[in-house]
């Protein structure tokens, strides 16, 4: 597998934009509510420490098996981050595999964002070549839930670190 980079994802009222540590400032606001925790742990991280986690995840995987990409969610009639999403890459006998996650800012929340956002990252992973899309969901998660069956996404019968793990296989 050729590692790959993230590409900017255009859907109907959003841009997927490639994160950048230049985000940061703005993306500390956007997820500064504690309550986006309740099912992940932690606390919201400072500017300063999602910088430098930016700048690790813009730098990439070690591993050349292993692709990391990392999208902020920017809406394009309000210009401004409302969120992000993600996809870690792996390689495999089959060819690749991602698991995916994102995360929506509560002022944006419950208006179909980060649906929007699920559905434009699996058609951009579909295009890359990858046959299984993976997502790890707590099982009291409702809108996740919804974003994840939104994205073609069912849940399995497989736990990770408490989560439920929702598949899409793609042919």
């Amino acid at each position: 597998m050729t590692a790959l980079k993230s590409e900017t994802i255009h859907t109907d009222r959003l841009t997927l934009l490639p994160l950048q540590a230049e985000h940061a400032d703005e993306m500390a606001a956007v997820l500064s509510d504690p309550g986006l925790h309740t099912f992940i742990g932690g606390a919201p991280d400072s500017a300063q420490s999602l910088r430098a986690r930016y700048e690790r995840w813009a730098a990439g995987s070690p591993d050349p098996a292993e692709s990391w990409c990392n999208w902020v969610i920017q809406l394009r009639d309000a210009a401004c981050l409302a969120g992000t999403v993600q996809a870690t890459i792996t390689a495999d006998d089959r060819g690749a595999a991602a698991e995916i996650a994102w995360v929506v800012g509560t002022p944006w929340q419950r208006r179909g964002i980060a649906t929007e956002a699920a559905q434009g990252l699996v058609a951009w992973l579909r295009k890359h070549s990858v046959h299984t899309v993976i997502a790890h969901i707590h099982p009291d998660h409702e809108a996740s839930s919804a974003v994840a069956t939104a994205a073609g996404l069912t849940p399995t019968d497989q736990w990770h670190d408490r989560e439920i793990t929702w598949q899409l296989a793609i042919s």
